[in-house]
C-alpha cells in the first residue's frame, strides 16, 4: 500500500483520481483550498463522496502557501504527488492572470521543492491542451512547439512544465506531465460547455454560444482521464503525455448530442468568439498508448448520456449551480 498526495482534491479530475487510488487500496491525503473560482457546491459534493472512505484524509491547504506545503512534506511521507490543483479556464485567466501564475506556476514550484526536500520520488503534473493551437498541425503531438500560447492560463501551465523539467534535470525527480483535452463528465466544471449546455437546455434557458459552433474540441470523459493519470505512476524519467479522446466534435455536434439525451431543443443565442479560444483541439494519443498502454474507452455520445443522467439525478441542486 502506498500513500499519495492529491492536490486540488475537491476538483473535477482530482476527486476521480483520488477515488480510483482509494479503490485500489492506497492511502490518499487530499488538499484543497476550496476557493470560489466556481460554485462551491460542486466541490463540496465531490469532497463528500471522498470523506469517510477508508484511507482518505483531507487537509484544507493552499498550494501557494509555501511554508504549509513544505511542512506537510516534512510531516508525512508520500510515495508520489499528483499535482492536480489549478486555476483553470482560458477566458477567466485573461481577466485575472495573477491568480493563475500564483496557483499554477508558484504552486507547482512549492510542491516540486517539497518533493526535493522530502525525497518524494514521483511527481505527476496536470497540464493542458491549451498550450497547442497557434501554428500547430493536428492531431497535436507532444513535441510540437508550444511557445505561442494564447492565454495566461496556458502560459502558467507552460511555466509549470518548464519547472518540472528543471527539477527532473537537477534532482532526478521522476516527472510525468499530462496535457488534458477538454475533460467532461458527471459533476464537471460549470464554466465548461458540457455542464453549462446541459443545464441551460434542461432548464429551458438561453444557450450562449461563442462563435458559430464550428470550433471543435477533443472532449474526453473524466474516468478515462483519471485512469490515465493513475497510470502515470509508472517510472518514466521525464515525459509529457497527451490524454485525449482522439476524436474531435464540433460544438454544434455537442449541442445536438445533449438535445438528443435530454429530449429538448436548445434556444441558442450567438455571441462573439473569444480571442483566447483556439479553433480546434485534437490529441495524438500514440505516446500514451505506447508508454502507458492507455486508450480512451468512453466516446462522446455515451459520455454525454452518462453526464445527462447524472444531472437529472442531481437536478434539485445542480440546476441552481452558477454557470455564468
Amino acid at each position: 500500500m502506498s500513500v499519495y498526495l492529491v492536490t486540488g482534491v475537491a476538483g473535477f479530475i482530482a476527486s476521480r483520481v483520488a477515488e480510483m487510488l482509494l479503490a485500489a487500496g492506497h492511502e490518499v491525503v487530499g488538499i484543497d483550498n476550496l476557493n470560489d473560482a466556481y460554485d462551491r457546491r460542486l466541490k463540496e459534493y465531490r469532497l463528500r463522496r471522498l470523506e469517510g472512505q477508508t484511507g482518505f484524509t483531507f487537509q484544507p491547504l493552499d498550494v501557494t502557501d509555501k511554508e504549509a506545503v513544505l511542512a506537510l512534506g516534512a510531516a508525512q511521507r508520500f510515495d508520489a504527488v499528483f499535482n492536480l490543483a489549478a486555476r483553470a479556464g482560458v477566458r477567466a485567466s485573461v481577466e485575472n492572470p495573477w491568480v493563475y501564475i500564483e496557483t499554477n506556476t508558484t504552486g507547482a514550484l512549492n510542491l516540486l521543492e517539497m518533493c526535493r526536500r522530502s525525497g518524494v520520488p514521483k511527481f505527476i503534473q496536470a497540464s493542458t491542451s491549451s498550450l497547442y493551437g497557434e501554428g500547430n498541425a493536428v492531431p497535436y503531438q507532444e513535441d510540437a512547439p508550444t511557445d505561442r500560447v494564447l492565454s495566461p492560463y496556458a502560459a502558467s501551465k507552460k511555466a509549470a512544465e518548464a519547472l518540472c523539467y528543471t527539477y527532473h534535470r537537477l534532482y532526478r525527480l521522476d516527472v510525468t506531465v499530462f496535457r488534458y483535452f477538454t475533460v467532461y463528465g458527471p459533476a464537471g466544471r460549470p464554466d465548461m460547455a458540457p455542464f453549462r449546455f446541459i443545464q441551460w437546455i434542461a432548464e429551458g434557458r438561453p444557450l450562449r454560444l461563442f462563435g458559430d459552433g464550428s470550433q471543435s474540441r477533443d472532449f474526453t470523459y473524466v474516468d478515462d482521464i483519471a485512469r490515465g493519470t493513475v497510470l502515470g505512476l509508472k517510472p518514466l524519467g521525464y515525459e509529457i503525455i497527451n490524454l485525449g479522446n482522439d476524436r474531435p466534435y464540433t460544438v454544434r455536434e455537442l449541442i445536438a448530442l445533449i438535445e438528443e439525451a435530454l429530449g429538448r431543443k436548445a434556444h441558442i443565442v450567438h455571441e462573439p468568439r473569444h480571442p483566447a479560444d483556439v479553433e480546434t483541439t485534437w490529441a495524438s494519443i500514440e505516446k500514451a498508448e505506447r508508454l502507458l498502454g492507455w486508450r480512451p474507452e468512453v466516446g462522446l455520445p455515451e459520455g454525454i448520456r452518462r453526464t445527462v443522467a447524472w444531472y437529472l439525478q442531481e437536478r434539485e441542486w445542480a440546476a441552481q449551480v452558477v454557470t455564468g
